[in-house]
C-alpha cells in the first residue's frame, strides 16, 4: 500500500467519528459548564484523572 490510500482511510475514519459525535451528542450549555480557571474558587475538581490525587 502507498501512503495515499492509508491517509484517505484515516481521514475518512476521523470524519466518520466526528459526524457520529455530532449526531449523537447534545450541544454544550455554556451556563452549566464549569469555569475554565477555578483558581481559589473553592470548587473541588472532579471527573479527571488528576482529581483522584486531591481526594
Amino acid at each position: 500500500m502507498t501512503r495515499k490510500p492509508v491517509a484517505l482511510v484515516v481521514v475518512l475514519a476521523v470524519a466518520c467519528v466526528l459526524a457520529l459525535d455530532r449526531a449523537v451528542s447534545a450541544p454544550p450549555n455554556p451556563y452549566q459548564a464549569p469555569p475554565l480557571l477555578a483558581l481559589g474558587s473553592g470548587l473541588a475538581p472532579g471527573g479527571a484523572h488528576c482529581s483522584a490525587a486531591g481526594s
